[in-house]
């Protein structure tokens, strides 16, 4: 079985933290897989998954023109000749000349039901490939039943099947943080002992940070002590988010962290007053499990999959700058409900775990091949 991790970013999001994971778990269970990764990643690789196999593909690939081309002209060929009977394609596109059965992982379904969130190109790219993957893969793996049945609402294609299988958490790395843990992600950000407000993603309209931003200085803008926002992941592709930082009140302050590193990441989790996530929907929320795992209280809101992935152990919202502010205004004012919910969220972050979802995949690997074979007789 090969797994395509050619579409992974060097800075590792959601779909990065997936195939990493998905990898070292699957490799811990004894999976015969084959890696294919940028040239960057083979070495990361072959420590996360030792027992398997790691094939760097061409330096080209950096660019998504060239991994395109790639996928469709090279990996049908490094099937054949690699002698592989499955191919996993975790992000939505897929080799349509490749002989083996195929599994296509489909993250969400806002490109189809919320196209503005995203950009125009982007949305039409990703439209399109869904609809490939559901009408040519053997089996399409969907992070959440709300992804599920979007999918099957939003979408007339069928001819896949469609297998739920959860996210995990990594808990090495996602845990209830040391106060020196805490210290070196305050350091990493430049905080000192302000308290601050979290958030962890990237910095686009679908996770709504710009009403964050807003709801931010609604609710603390008449303490006399406020605590600071800090904002932590890549830029998005519009200016909303400059708009909402350009009108905050100057005695506020608003912390622009950019990417950081994994390994101040439960730090900067566990060590919020709160994590604030309100985003306008999600195929899963891996961002809120993290959180969640690494002892935060979490506000997020109540779109898609994101009530599966919090249950009755986080806090919610509404999606506008009111809703979000007087939502913040009450965690803030009540450190028992905080303390409350954040012991809650670790224990629902245990039921997540990356060994039960290798599992789940590798059925659905052995599942694809059958169905593969039953379609060529």
């Amino acid at each position: 079985m090969l797994i395509d991790a050619t579409a992974v970013p060097a800075d590792r999001g959601g779909v990065g933290r997936y195939v990493d994971s998905l990898v070292a778990a699957l490799d811990v269970a004894g999976a015969d897989i084959t890696v294919v990764c940028q040239p960057r990643d083979v070495q990361l690789y072959a420590e996360l998954a030792p027992r398997s196999r790691m094939v760097g593909a061409a330096e080209s690939t950096a660019t998504r023109t060239a991994r395109l081309t790639w996928e469709q002209m090279t990996l049908p060929r490094l099937v054949r000749r690699l002698g592989v009977d499955v191919v996993h394609s975790p992000h939505y596109t897929m080799p349509l000349a490749s002989r083996a059965a195929s599994v296509v992982t489909l993250h969400d379904a806002t490109f189809f039901t919320d196209a503005v969130l995203h950009s125009s190109v982007k949305a039409r790219f990703f439209r399109a490939w869904t609809a490939t993957a559901l009408r040519r893969a053997s089996v399409c793996v969907v992070p959440s039943a709300a992804t599920a049945e979007e999918l099957a609402r939003v979408t007339r294609v069928r001819g896949a099947e469609v297998e739920i299988i959860q996210h995990g958490v990594d808990e090495e790395r996602f845990h209830p943080p040391s106060l020196e843990e805490i210290r070196a992600a305050r350091d990493a950000v430049g905080l000192g002992d302000t308290p601050y407000v979290a958030f962890l993603g990237a910095l686009e309209p679908r996770k709504n940070v710009p009403a964050l931003i807003r709801g931010f200085a609604l609710a603390v803008a008449g303490r006399p002590e406020p605590p600071a926002l800090v904002l932590a992941g890549q830029p998005g592709w519009d200016r909303q988010v400059e708009n909402a930082l350009d009108a905050v009140p100057h005695r506020l302050r608003v912390i622009r962290a950019g990417y950081l590193p994994f390994g101040t990441l439960a730090g900067f989790l566990g060590g919020a007053e709160l994590v604030a996530y309100p985003s306008l929907g999600e195929g899963f929320g891996l961002p809120v499990l993290e959180a969640m795992a690494s002892g935060a209280c979490v506000l997020t809101t109540r779109r898609l999959a994101l009530p599966e992935v919090g249950g009755d152990a986080v806090a919610y919202c509404g999606v506008g700058a009111g809703d979000v502010a007087a939502a913040l205004g009450e965690l803030l004012d009540d450190p028992t409900r905080r303390a409350a919910l954040a012991e809650a969220a670790q224990r629902r972050a245990k039921e997540f775990s990356w060994a039960s979802s290798a599992e789940r995949h590798q059925e659905a690997y052995d599942r694809a091949w059958h169905r593969h074979r039953a379609r060529e007789m």
